[in-house]
């Protein structure tokens, strides 16, 4: 063979080569990337020729894949509307996934591990493939009377059963459609996107697990079962003056609307948790001290620790306690102190559940397209707060709350509900409003967090009646 034939011969073998090579490394390097990429059509028209699993809550189908006439086999729908849209999320050709239709990707689109033999079956049967259901724990009436009473307001409910952390209910305000996110319309679904995002807040966004707050007087409740396992009494007498001057400061904590706890400048603790004494807890605060509340604080969740559930959910945590000062502020639910609205229902299931803390959970069951179970969450004990016995106390002092006190409005009649009022204050905005509570309080069955982000009123006011519907929608349905 002459030169030149041996070059060209040399240069179609490094060509074929590095042909070979590239195949290689598209289909084994870079075929997951390329799999996942949200531009690659042909992926995105295979994933919609399969039939989505179903999102259910108390056996109706609250997301679900219908059948189309158009380029792509199946449209994701939401029959409820903006009903579920802060748990469901959205499965949407632009924007990819949210909420549950994101943590639970896997079953729904039939690529989870445990569909492999049903997958394996499609094959040989010749049977279109098709996801998993999801079923969550949910409870419609809670549902329904939680976005109701948080109609027109910006803020969350979040509702549990104590005694397993099962979440009953989960609203979020504002919420938004999420049809119009998962239509086949490319165009339409990036105008109704712009309209949510220059909305303040964004609808998206779960309030009740991605943003935290400061939660005012609820974190009393905190202060009160740290006096408590130290040796207080519902009974022993604490110092509750009109004002509490900060200690080396000119500033002075009072109480609310300037009012006066007792007449004689000293009450019983339940009395000031019943009233809400700011005087008292600041200087109750002081008198346990910092570690003592920080370490009740973080017995109850406020770690500073990001969980799931499987929805991400941002952390709650006490935050810097520099001085005296700040501890005082931070006794009352201020300063640095930040929860979500999960955590602070996650406070009532645990005096609900005799000082047990239950990991809160969204998904029931998950199941195989022939409605199989393949899995089933268990209940499990996320930590224990307080003894049953300093519970047992903080149950007495919030139904004093209830009945005598700052969380009126939350009472139900020939129902007993055990509750806690906060206020919190921002800065150049009026203030946030929490109610947390449990019924009924001897049997409790349902735990409560509402949150009202600038309501402008009391815990009392706006948020306790919220509460009340939540708690009463539930305890008819259980009657039922």
């Amino acid at each position: 063979m002459n030169a030149p034939l041996r070059r060209v011969a040399i240069s179609v073998l490094v060509l074929f080569t590095l042909l070979i090579v590239n195949v290689n490394y598209i289909q084994v390097v870079r075929s997951e990337s390329l799999r996942e990429n949200t531009r690659n059509t042909r992926v995105l028209v295979d994933e919609y020729a399969r039939e989505r699993g179903s999102i259910v809550v108390a056996g109706n189908e609250i997301a679900v894949s219908a059948p189309t006439d158009d380029g792509l086999k199946y449209l994701r729908q939401y029959p409820e509307g903006g009903l579920y849209a802060a748990v469901t999320g959205y499965y949407s050709l632009i924007y990819n996934t949210a909420g549950i239709e994101r943590a639970e990707d896997d079953v729904l689109s039939g690529d989870d591990p445990r569909l492999f033999v049903r997958r394996l079956a499609d094959l040989f049967t010749g049977r279109d493939p098709a996801g998993g259901d999801v079923v969550l724990t949910l409870d419609p009436a809670v549902q329904a009377a939680a976005m109701a009473g948080l109609e027109g307001v910006t803020g969350a409910v979040v509702a549990l059963d104590p005694s397993t952390g099962a979440i009953l209910g989960m609203g979020s305000t504002p919420t938004y459609d999420p049809n119009l996110l998962s239509s086949h319309e490319p165009a339409a679904i990036r105008e109704y996107a712009e309209q949510l995002e220059a909305a303040e807040p964004d609808p998206r966004t779960n309030q009740a697990i991605r943003e935290n707050y400061p939660p005012g007087s609820i974190f009393k409740v905190i202060v009160s079962a740290a006096a408590l396992e130290d040796g207080y009494t519902p009974q022993t007498v604490v110092p509750a003056p009109a004002e509490f001057p900060l200690p080396n400061s000119s500033r002075v904590i009072p109480n609310f609307n300037g009012s006066s706890c007792s007449p004689t400048g000293e009450q019983p603790l339940i009395d000031s948790l019943t009233i809400s004494c700011n005087t008292a807890f600041a200087q109750l605060g002081l008198e346990l001290g910092e570690d003592r509340v920080r370490e009740m604080a973080e017995a109850f969740g406020l770690d500073g620790e990001k969980r799931a559930i499987p929805l991400e959910v941002v952390d709650s945590h006490v935050g810097d306690i520099v001085d005296a000062a700040a501890l005082a502020q931070t006794s009352i639910g201020q300063r640095d102190v930040r929860v979500t609205p999960l955590q602070a229902a996650m406070i009532a299931a645990a005096v609900a559940n005799d000082g047990s803390i239950m990991a809160p959970y969204l998904v029931d069951q998950v199941r195989a397209p022939d409605l199989t179970v393949l899995d089933r969450t268990r209940p499990d004990e996320f930590r224990r707060a307080v003894s049953a016995d300093v519970a047992a106390q903080l149950t007495e002092m919030m139904v004093s709350v209830v009945e005598k006190g700052s969380g009126r409005r939350a009472q139900i009649e020939g129902v007993r509900v055990a509750g806690k009022t906060g206020t919190a204050q921002t800065t150049d905005a009026p203030d946030h409003n929490w109610f947390i509570g449990f019924a009924p309080a001897d049997d409790p069955k349902i735990a409560v967090a509402v949150f009202v982000a600038n309501g402008g009123g009391t815990g009392g006011d706006v948020s306790a009646p919220i509460a009340r519907d939540v708690l009463q929608a539930y305890l008819e349905g259980q009657e039922g």
